[in-house]
């Protein structure tokens, strides 16, 4: 009589998709429209509104934009290939458990392991970085009521069915994509003179002529290899900036009619990498200078919030109120949706191991709703560590979930 982690693996090595789907006890309650916009969001972080401003001083203009056009053209392979591999077997924890099914079970473990504890680790670092975000406009709420309002609510949205998580991923895209296009339209607003100042500095900050330099900033050394160190930090900088298409496929065995609907949401990526990241980053280079100072002091002092976002040192040169406090609004829903979306994805990719018989089987038993709770509240058990920043100070955290 064949044992249960036996069966698992049997489960796991089978070779049609409609097996792997019957084994799957979690419910399809994700609709169209979630599942659109958990594509769209699961792209979109606040990398690409604040910490985008390092890049910028690092590599200048040109090299941020030619950086973040190139990665995209790499995220849209991956995403073609794997909109294939999804479509046809929509199970849980996909791209996680692709690696067993069609390399090596070996390899299926180790990516398992190491995206469950990356996307887990996340989590601590969000609920860190939305208690940043609030000191743009003040100090005075405690550090553990904002951290215990965070977590509780990632509990009610993740604990109960997936429709929560779903419709509260709708409606936090939906200001991810506000705030996108918002930036985008201010660029070219204020670039032809709409501004207080009527000040139509067009493409200054990338003409030779008007900055310190031309638009490939040196970094680390000056000549020709300062600029190519640029380009790389650059990059690196796109690569931590730009995802999506593995927020997509774990949406997969939750989605209704997945062979309908998840390949119009992973066909709609090349659209949001071209209006987003390529535009987006195009836009940071063109509303603020490389070389502003003010740009450079935000950032050595980690001003919280939004106070770090080119945007927002360009709206404070241009004297425009209110719009930074809307920015570092958004910035925040921004922030909560992040760690929203690291509590699903790490809590499907431990679902998915245990499937396949590579963690403990009490992980795999599902609520009423179809919702993992043992695999949800161990993860939500490792965003604990969030309280750490209660008796250091939050940037020190910061940067050991960073460095980890």
């Amino acid at each position: 009589m064949a044992t249960s982690g036996e069966k698992d693996v049997e489960v796991s090595l089978r070779s049609t998709p409609e097996e792997y789907v019957a084994y799957d006890h979690t419910k399809r309650r994700l609709k169209n429209r979630h599942v659109q916009l958990i594509a769209i969001g699961g792209t979109i972080g606040t990398a690409l509104f604040v910490q985008i401003g390092s890049a910028l001083i690092k590599g200048g203009p040109a090299s941020l934009f030619i950086a973040f056009s190139l990665w995209c053209t790499f995220i849209l392979a991956i995403n073609n290939c794997l909109s294939e591999m999804v479509t046809w077997m929509p199970i849980s924890s996909p791209f996680v458990r692709y690696a067993d099914r069609f390399v090596d079970p070996a390899l299926g473990f180790a990516a398992g392991i190491n995206f469950f504890v990356f996307e887990a680790s996340l989590i601590p670092f969000e609920v860190t970085a939305f208690n940043v975000v609030l000191h743009f406009w003040t100090e005075k709420i405690p550090i553990e009521a904002v951290i215990c309002f965070v977590l509780v609510s990632y509990a009610f949205l993740n604990f109960y069915a997936v429709r929560y998580y779903g419709e509260s991923e709708f409606w936090l895209a939906s200001g991810k994509i506000i705030l996108a296009v918002g930036l985008i339209v201010f660029t070219f607003i204020t670039m032809v003179g709409g501004n207080p100042l009527h000040d139509t500095y067009g493409f200054r900050f990338w003409d030779p002529s008007k900055v310190q330099g031309t638009p490939f900033a040196e970094h680390i050394h000056t000549g020709k290899l300062g600029r190519f160190l640029g380009f790389l930090a650059c990059l690196i900088q796109a690569s931590f900036t730009i995802a999506g298409p593995d927020y997509v496929s774990m949406a997969a065995g939750e989605a209704q009619q997945p062979r309908k609907n998840l390949p119009r949401a992973f066909s709609s990526v090349f659209y949001r990498l071209a209006a987003f990241f390529v535009l987006g980053s195009f836009c940071v280079g063109t509303v603020v200078s490389y070389t502003d100072p003010n740009l450079i002091n935000a950032l050595s002092d980690a001003r919280p919030g939004a106070g770090s976002s080119p945007y927002v040192i360009a709206m404070e040169r241009l004297h425009i109120p209110v719009l930074p406090h809307l920015v570092n609004a958004l910035i925040l829903t921004a922030v909560f949706s992040a760690g929203n979306s690291y509590v699903f994805c790490a809590s499907r990719t431990l679902y998915g191991l245990a499937l396949d018989g590579k963690a403990p089987s009490w992980f795999k038993k599902c609520n009423r709703n179809g919702v993992p709770f043992w695999c949800v509240g161990l993860t939500l058990a490792i965003a604990l560590l969030s309280f750490l920043q209660v008796s250091n100070n939050s940037a020190i955290v910061l940067q050991w979930f960073i460095n980890g």
